[in-house]
């Protein structure tokens, strides 16, 4: 009897050390996750975690190096911060304003999440089609002119922001003179129908005429004429200026063939007309503006940002830049402050 009463004891000790490992073994289970806290998921990781996709609409004017540049860097900077929960509907309009507006209109009525508006054609075109959908343009020289609002106090108080390619005009009178002193007759070559390269002409003829030259306008209405044109204006000129035009843009390696042929030198608005036609540019970066425009994007999709009061942004900087191979070949030799465009 001794015997079996000693044998049930140890058994009731046994089962009491079971019960007491168990009981540890739960309360660090419960506690393990207070003391490994994860850190605050920042404003991506949440988008990406609720699950939320996004369509952006892009309308393009046309294709070239500096319009090009600018839709690559929004996309880049929607997909930095995006990842795959952006996808982009890219549509080129080949230089035609009525085509912008067909893109824009089908942007519309798919009800994308926003619109770039690449150019200031693109911008008039999403600008007339939509009210509500946010719409952040880029390349555009001055958003007063192309909107036509008066008052203008760098936000337009719409459903539209985005960033310019206005590069400061009076530095780019001042490189013309700095260049070429002693010239007499200037044209500037620019697209008539394109507001943003009138609203430059105006005032680069200003401070041209304040310095003394003879100042001409030559004026295209479409790639058509864009070489008869630049013969007329390379026949009668000594030194040519060519804004931020995109017709101009499209069809540099024409203008190129006529003005260095007859050795007339082109001042350029931007670096791209300048790589193709011209002999030096004070130029901002495209790619730069682009990918602030894409910034701006996302504090509207994703921050929920009042683009009716986002300041109208510019490039943060410029650069004096030369065509090595033109000024060779034209026997001009620029200043050591500038720089060669590809370097």
């Amino acid at each position: 009897m001794k015997k079996f009463l000693s044998i049930l004891l140890a058994m009731a000790m046994l089962c009491a050390l079971a019960a007491c490992g168990s009981s540890t073994t739960e309360s660090k289970t419960a506690t393990a996750p207070e003391a490994t806290a994860a850190p605050e998921a920042s404003a991506a990781q949440e988008s990406s975690a609720s699950g939320k996709t996004y369509v952006v609409g892009i309308c393009q004017l046309v294709q070239h190096k500096a319009l090009d540049a600018a839709t690559q860097g929004f996309k880049d900077a929607l997909t930095d911060k995006l990842g795959d929960k952006v996808t982009f509907d890219e549509q080129n309009a080949a230089g035609d304003s009525a085509t912008c507006a067909t893109i824009c209109n089908q942007f519309v009525s798919e009800n994308v999440d926003l619109i770039l508006a690449n150019a200031t054609p693109a911008l008039q075109a999403a600008a007339a089609a939509t009210a509500d959908i946010p719409i952040i343009g880029t390349s555009i020289t001055d958003y007063a002119m192309a909107l036509n609002i008066d008052n203008w106090n760098g936000t337009t108080g719409a459903n539209i922001s985005g960033t310019s390619d206005l590069a400061p005009l009076d530095q780019q009178a001042a490189m013309l003179h700095e260049l070429f002193p002693n010239a007499k007759n200037v044209g500037i070559l620019y697209c008539s129908a394109e507001a943003n390269s009138l609203y430059q002409a105006n005032i680069v003829r200003k401070d041209l005429e304040g310095m003394g030259y003879t100042v001409t306008d030559y004026t295209f209405v479409d790639s058509n004429d864009v070489s008869a044109v630049s013969q007329s204006a390379a026949s009668a000129c000594d030194v040519i200026y060519v804004p931020t035009d995109n017709t101009a843009a499209s069809c540099a390696e024409v203008i190129n063939n006529v003005c260095l042929t007859a050795g007339v030198p082109i001042i350029a608005g931007e670096e791209g007309i300048c790589s193709a036609c011209g002999v030096a540019t004070l130029s901002i970066n495209y790619y730069d503006i682009g990918y602030a425009a894409g910034q701006m994007a996302y504090n509207v999709l994703v921050n929920g940002a009042d683009i009716s009061t986002m300041q109208i942004q510019f490039a943060p900087k410029v650069t004096k830049e030369y065509n090595p191979s033109i000024c060779q070949k034209l026997g001009i030799t620029v200043p050591s402050d500038y720089v060669a465009i590809g370097s």
